[in-house]
């Protein structure tokens, strides 16, 4: 009885041996269809994959496009109050700025305008080249150029003090091949003195303050690196 038993017992276990081999070596197998372990953001990855640009962490669903129209609808509806009337043609060129470059804010970019509407005005007094360079497109770089180049020759200086910015408003936007303007009025008190060899001045004064109207258009290349706007075009303002 006990011999029987125990013969039963190896019988059963050499059973269960095998059934336990056979399902791990049938869970064990791979079969193509498993997901790979999930991750959020693969940095090992150089190469741009199927639908993805580089440097870019999102992948482009098929027919995610056509979310596109209900975006732009919320976006139409954006609050410029302050720097633009809803449905106007500055409104509708801030969004498609907006739409390229979703961190564009316009009240930022008026004041960063105005800090470079008096840094170049001063450097232009001063024939600050260097500061200039980086600041103006080379088309109106070179008209500076040649009214400091003038003025050097004439041995004229330039005396420039601000006094405030009154007003800075966009007026105009364009946006076209990624190259997006932006035209800003500006309204400032100066105190300005153009003085000959012998420090006599020739042209304004050196006391008044006088109501300066100009109208700059700032431009910049969308997507790029470079956070930096230039000017690229100015005129007397009204």
């Amino acid at each position: 009885m006990q011999d029987s038993f125990d013969v039963t017992t190896i019988i059963f276990l050499a059973l269960a041996v095998f059934v336990i081999w056979r399902l791990r070596s049938v869970l064990g197998q791979k079969t193509g269809t498993e997901r790979a372990p999930f991750k959020p953001v693969d940095r090992s990855r150089t190469e741009p994959q199927p639908g993805r640009s580089e440097g870019d962490n999102v992948v482009r669903l098929p027919g995610a496009d056509r979310a596109l129209p209900e975006r732009n609808a919320e976006t139409q509806a954006r609050d410029w109050r302050g720097i633009a009337e809803p449905g106007s043609a500055v409104a509708r060129g801030l969004e498609a700025i907006v739409q390229a470059e979703p961190g564009f804010e316009p009240r930022a970019f008026l004041e960063g305008a105005k800090g470079a509407y008096e840094a170049i005005m001063i450097a232009f007094a001063k024939g600050d080249r260097k500061t200039l360079k980086s600041l103006l497109s080379r088309e109106v770089g070179d008209a500076f150029e040649r009214a400091i180049a003038e003025r050097e020759k004439n041995r004229q200086t330039v005396e420039t003090t601000f006094v405030s910015i009154d007003k800075a408003e966009i007026v105009a936007v364009d946006v076209k091949n990624r190259v997006a303007q932006v035209t800003v009025r500006f309204l400032s008190n100066l105190i300005t003195a153009t003085r000959n060899a012998d420090g006599v001045v020739v042209d304004g004064s050196a006391e008044a303050v006088v109501e300066v109207p100009d109208v700059w258009t700032f431009a910049r290349t969308l997507g790029t690196r470079d956070p930096n706007w230039q000017l690229v075009a100015t005129e007397a303002g009204a």
